[in-house]
């Protein structure tokens, strides 16, 4: 096919070939556009090549394109993604009905809709820039050319880099693959292919794990959808669109050492596909463990699953040769490592993880938890899963190489789970399957498992060279899988190829590892940009949508219930309560009961310190002390009249600033996506002794950012505590470009260090005489953010409290040293956020520092999204707008469309009111009518027995003897909250 440019207005004709029409493909082409008024929307037509006009059109690219990967928007403008360079691996299962062949990637290029500034029309010979290129370019040259002053040598011409130059680096690298028709479902494995209704593959139907042009081309595949069977037929045989994995794909056809048959030799195809994740994808220190939806980083899928290990771990900072390993969320992972295996036994059934991972340094909390974890899960799963500790590095050291794979066999779980897993096998000519894998092994994110492979069942091996064949396809494997993660070529190839470790092999792992090292700490971060950006994992991303005016009228409409209706259509809302405090500690840990301080009763505690250790240039020069929250912890364990958990969510610490996140243990399954960032801004941003802190968590579907700072010090450095606020907000980034600003909550908890612009004895002798109005009329935190200078549209308490800066250690009297510093409120608790309410807001009399600890305490209203009903809602829209009268507007049939209810339910209980208490029924009581006559005879219960059955001979009790006994027993006591309404007095007792 090729691919055209026509101006004016600016389209992209994607055009079927004379030599494919000559294969027997359709005469089509493909038509897009820019829509108009939405930046984010294109025009698509699916078109017979005759009603297109090609004669004012440009020929974009000489090369043939293979198909098209999707849309995407970058920036202000809207790109096409197009395969200009691919080659055939070969065709991967021979003896099926349909060939299932697998093309190689090599070039993919982006052409723009919107702009003709990214046009690049020099592989074409004859072509000429389209009209509106010169100006568009001059525009751009003169808004980003540069001269330095009094430079006598000229201006140099500017170099435009394409905005999607990341993207094709990553897509053009040579590890991406799709099929070549007709279509086949490359994503998916086989046994799962082939248990499919037999016939044609459908183009929709793939494993969006390992797709990973999914999020570009979803607005394409939904076109489809729309279209006519006819024209939907004919698009799939165009082969316009192309899905994607990453990975490797080998085939090797080789013959056998057998009869010839029929004159022919026998031939064998030995193939290997590895399909990599799509769902947390990302390189080697950048992307590590687990997410919320038990997707773990870089899961690998083929006969073993490879993936990093399922807790929520990273690997921050500088990493060299002794990389540090931080589990991030030590107790609140098990949700998510459920999750992760409940996916694999659905897919495979048995699973067993083998863990490559050592018993010393770093790696040994990752294995003693990995272990802890997966005890636990066997409380669900049983005997369906299983672990074996291997301890890889410790035995290459003892025994080398060579006896890892003997040692392997011998291991627990090993050999017997080989032969109860079994392997998948179909019949060549039915495709009907024989024999199905039961079960998978589980390997670690790591060179090793590619010596780990050749444990395959070898009872067909009988041929040298298939054997080699066969470990020179896993070296290649291993090679591209680690070139994807890494950076590099996979260490210990040389033993995977020839069985044996040589002395050139030794050389190449070190030149890999010095490599990796510069690649993965200095390359890797814009590289997962791209992979973010690509995957749609961006926040700040928007879905390219095509224009359809009716499915347009749905989302339409969705977002205005959505934002007139308060979700309540489709989703509910909770209560949640949450407590912050903050405490600068000034270099002293804490030596008395932090109950005065701490109200374990919220749902979340948030708790920010500031100097927790005592801020010399050794402790800024160390960029991580690790100094636990282990007071906090034993201050809730020792509480009395505990009535639950706390478990430690998330903490983070940047020098002396550290942030800490509690949650009850019951609630740690609804927390996701927690992450956690910092800023310095101590000796213009190198320095952490000043800084900030920020945790971020959805809780059910609602985000919230916690962020503890110490700003910089001294009565006069006001503009300097601006500029720290102004570089925290721009500088602290969470991972997919999320920032501050980007949550539906958000909360400070700092020591901002702004003072009272009073002199010394005035402040004194207003804080004794209680008179803080005067107080705060100077206060200089209320002065910046009244000028707009810091915390725009933030909110604080009533203070009522005072000055919690300077006290005498032990004392509640104010500085009395020879500074006599200016008591001041220091220590602030900020928020902004619609659905937060404040109900407290004080400090507590610690006098274990020089600075009074401060708290708040919030109730936010956090909504509970029901998916599943959205959906639903969406299908009924497009229902009713496909359904509208001739005459009928569609405003009013979207307005007067609801959503139907299953049975007509009071509103429900909020935290202050209870559905059952209305002022006809206060406290939920019904009062029986005094003509009530309960012998009359009503309907029965449909679970009473038959008068004629045996059962109603069993003695009971009439609904009038319950009743009367009810009214004789003593009046119950009063709980604390309000009781359910009594049963009906048509039930039974039994069935109430």
């Amino acid at each position: 096919m090729h691919l055209y440019l026509v101006e004016n207005p600016r389209a992209l004709y994607l055009v079927t070939s004379s030599q494919e029409e000559g294969k027997g493909r359709p005469r089509r082409a493909l038509v897009f556009r820019a829509a108009e008024e939405n930046p984010y929307q294109a025009v698509v037509e699916f078109l017979h090549k005759d009603q297109v006009n090609l004669a004012n059109s440009v020929r974009l690219t000489s090369r043939v394109v293979k198909g098209c990967l999707g849309l995407i928007c970058v920036g202000d403008d809207l790109f096409l993604s197009v395969i200009t360079s691919a080659t055939e691996v070969g065709n991967t299962r021979p003896s099926a009905n349909s060939p299932e062949s697998v093309a190689k990637i090599h070039e993919v290029n982006f052409y723009c809709l919107t702009s003709s500034v990214w046009d690049d029309l020099t592989l074409v010979g004859d072509a000429l820039p389209s009209p509106s290129y010169v100006e568009q370019a001059d525009v751009m040259s003169m808004r980003d050319s540069f001269q330095q002053p009094n430079s006598a040598q000229p201006p140099a011409v500017a170099v435009f880099e394409h905005p999607c130059a990341a993207l094709k680096k990553i897509l053009s690298s040579g590890s991406f693959y799709y099929a070549l028709g007709p279509h086949w479902d490359i994503s998916s494995r086989l046994a799962e292919r082939l248990s499919r209704d037999s016939g044609t593959a459908d183009l929709g139907a793939f494993d969006d794990r390992f797709v990973w042009n999914e999020y570009i081309v979803r607005s394409l595949l939904d076109f489809r959808e729309r279209l006519d069977m006819q024209d939907r037929e004919d698009l799939d045989r165009c082969q316009f669109i192309v899905l994607t994995i990453q990975g490797y794909v080998g085939v090797f056809t080789i013959p056998l050492p057998a009869p010839p048959t029929n004159g022919a030799p026998t031939m064998a195809t030995l193939t290997l596909l590895s399909r990599l994740g799509a769902k947390r994808a990302g390189t080697r220190f950048n992307t590590r463990g687990v997410d919320d939806d038990g997707n773990t980083a870089n899961l690998l899928s083929y006969t073993q699953v490879r993936g990093s290990v399922p807790l929520f771990w990273e690997q921050q900072g500088l990493q060299t040769f002794g990389q540090r390993i931080q589990i991030t969320r030590p107790q609140a992972s098990q949700p998510a490592f459920e999750r992760h295996f409940a996916h694999l036994t659905e897919q495979y059934g048995y699973v067993h993880a083998i863990n490559l991972l050592g018993s010393k340094d770093a790696e040994a909390s990752l294995t003693a938890a990995y272990a802890r974890h997966l005890l636990i899960a066997k409380g669900v799963w049983g005997d369906d899963i299983g672990i074996t500790h291997y301890d890889f590095h410790q035995a290459v050291r003892v025994s080398g190489h060579d006896n890892v794979m003997h040692d392997l066999r011998r291991l627990n779980g090993m050999s017997d789970n080989m032969d109860r897993f079994g392997f998948t096998m179909c019949d060549a000519t039915s495709d009907e399957i024989i024999t199905e894998q039961k079960g998978v092994f589980r390997y670690p994110i790591a060179d090793e498992p590619r010596t780990i492979p050749v444990l395959v069942r070898r009872e067909w091996v009988n041929s040298n060279s298939l054997w080699s064949y066969h470990r020179e396809l896993w070296a290649e494997n291993g090679d591209a899988l680690s070139r994807i993660y890494a950076g590099t070529g996979a260490l210990n190839t040389s033993f995977t190829r020839s069985g044996k470790r040589t002395f050139a092999g030794v050389l190449s792992d070190a030149t890999k590892s010095v490599s990796r090292a510069y690649i993965n700490n200095f390359q890797d971060k814009g590289k997962q940009v791209a992979i973010d950006m690509f995957l749609g994992n961006l926040s700040n991303q928007t879905q390219v949508t095509i224009f359809d005016p009716i499915h347009d009228s749905v989302r339409a409409a969705l977002d205005a219930r959505q934002v007139c209706c308060s979700l309540s259509e489709y989703s509910t809302t909770k209560t949640a309560t949450i407590f912050v405090g903050t405490w600068n500690l000034n270099g002293r840990p804490p030596s008395e009961s932090l109950m005065p301080w701490l109200f374990p009763r919220e749902n979340l505690m948030v708790i920010g310190f500031q100097e927790i250790v005592p801020l010399t240039a050794q402790q800024i020069l160390q960029t991580d002390p690790e100094k636990k929250p282990n007071k906090i912890l034993e201050t809730l364990e020792r509480r009395p009249n505990k009535k639950c958990e706390y478990i430690l969510l998330r903490s983070e610490q940047l020098v002396g600033t550290a942030l800490i996140v509690l949650v009850k243990s019951e609630l740690t399954a609804v927390i996701r996506n927690v992450e956690a960032t910092k800023c310095k801004t101590g000796l213009r941003g190198m320095s952490g002794n000043k800084g900030a802190v920020s945790i971020r968590l959805d809780y059910y579907d609602t985000s919230f950012c916690f962020i503890t700072a110490h700003l910089a010090a001294g009565h006069e450095n006001v503009d300097e505590r601006n500029a720290d606020y102004q570089t925290i907000v721009n500088g602290l980034h969470f991972l997919r470009g999320k920032t501050i600003d980007s949550h539906d909550n958000i909360i400070w908890l700092a020591d901002l260090n702004y003072r009272i612009d009073l002199d010394n004895a005035s402040v004194r002798v207003y804080a004794e005489d209680d008179a803080l109005d005067m107080l705060l009329a100077a206060d200089q935190l209320n002065y910046v953010m009244n000028a707009g200078a810091t915390f725009s549209g933030y909110i604080e308490g009533p203070i009522l409290f005072r000055p919690t800066y300077r006290y005498d250690l032990g004392t509640d009297n104010y500085d009395t040293s020879e500074k006599m510093r200016v008591p001041a409120w220091t220590d602030r608790v900020l928020y902004r956020g619609s659905k937060l309410d404040l109900s407290v807001y004080s400090r507590a009399e610690l006098k274990g520092s020089d600075h009074r600890p401060v708290y708040a305490a919030f109730r936010a209203t956090v909504h509970v999204i029901d998916h599943a009903k959205k959906a639903t809602l969406g299908r009924l829209l497009a229902e009713s707008v496909n359904s509208t009268a001739p005459g009928e507007t569609l405003d009013e049939k979207l307005a007067a469309l609801t959503f139907p209810r299953s049975e007509d339910l009071p509103p429900p209980s909020s935290e202050t009111e209870a559905w059952w208490d209305t002022p006809d029924h206060p406290n939920g009581v019904v009062a029986a009518s005094p003509d009530l006559n309960l012998s009359v005879p009503q309907r029965g219960n449909p679970f009473d027995s038959p008068i004629d059955s045996p059962l109603s001979a069993s003695p009971s009790s009439s609904d009038e003897e319950l009743f009367n006994h009810a009214l004789a027993l003593q009046p119950p006591m009063i709980p604390s909250k309000k009781p359910p309404p009594p049963p009906p007095l048509r039930q039974k007792a039994g069935d109430s």
